[in-house]
């Protein structure tokens, strides 16, 4: 006898806050240092179509003990760090950064006839790759696989995603910390997407129209942490897009200051000392 699915049902509702970083860049953001969301740690969505909002964008700053994942719906962002890597992202394209150790980074925004819109997330790193070598990468939008259903599509950027049909595609972005998985879901009105979805750190975040899940209004602007199930269920009236998030927790202590996540606040002291005398990233 094949079992029924397990619908999941949202565990709990997140809202995002305005906020500033960088050179005065105005964000909304969700961050969640107490691991809540594990592996998962902030969302960032940029986007204004105010030049001023954004343009002074992100200067050169270091960052250690997480993985950076930045996907761009439109302008674009630039990447410049002190490894000698130097890449432009523009709409549906993502750019990931795994700090290890230390990278030092400065993020330029681009903007088009929209302004600019687009998302940041961290993800922590396991306590045995926080000191690991640094790394950068870029995806552009046709690497992208896609699935469809009813009215709705996927985009997978990273991870494994699977339709209820069993229709399945893999994200090019294959080595998230915590087994995880990350996509951008579009819902036309009336639209609806069911996917397979056991790990045990499930997340959605709406913004752009309404979605229902499980039969329960998430808004733009809202994170929907889910519970225990297999399935995840999406519907939309009106039309939506979100951000799906998939991963399996550390279940480690996160300590954390300004652009460094550690485990122990002695780990944090270390990685101000070596950026203070300029051992950061030897």
């Amino acid at each position: 006898m094949v079992a029924s699915p397990s619908i999941r049902r949202i565990e709990s509702l997140i809202r995002s806050h305005p906020s500033q970083d960088g050179d005065g860049v105005r964000i909304q953001r969700i961050h969640r240092f107490d691991g809540a969301l594990d592996p998962f740690l902030m969302l960032d969505e940029l986007g204004s179509d105010r030049p001023d909002d954004y343009i002074g964008g992100f200067p050169p700053h270091p960052h250690r003990g997480i993985q950076t994942l930045t996907y761009i719906i439109h302008g674009g962002i630039t990447h410049e760090d002190h490894l000698g890597h130097s890449s432009t992202i523009q709409a549906g394209d993502a750019q990931w950064m795994h700090t290890g150790r230390g990278i030092i980074h400065s993020e330029m925004p681009l903007t088009d006839s929209q302004g600019l819109h687009g998302f940041q997330l961290w993800l922590n790193l396991a306590a045995r790759e926080k000191l690991s070598e640094a790394r950068y990468r870029d995806v552009r939008s046709g690497e992208m696989p896609r699935l469809e259903e009813r009215g709705a599509d996927l985009i997978a950027l990273g991870g494994n995603w699977t339709t209820r049909h069993g229709d399945s595609v893999a994200g090019p972005l294959d080595t998230l910390a915590g087994d995880g998985a990350v996509a951008h879901a579009r819902l036309q009105a009336d639209g609806k997407l069911t996917l397979s979805a056991s790990s045990e750190t499930l997340a959605v975040y709406v913004f752009e129209g309404a979605l229902e899940i499980a039969g329960e209004n998430v808004t733009a602007g809202q994170l929907a942490r889910l519970g225990p199930g297999d399935t995840l269920a999406l519907s939309s009236r009106d039309g939506a897009q979100c951000l799906v998030l998939a991963g399996t927790p550390h279940g480690e202590p996160i300590a954390h200051y300004g652009p460094f996540v550690m485990n122990h606040i002695h780990e944090i002291d270390q990685a101000l000392d070596d950026y203070r005398s300029g051992t950061f990233t030897d």
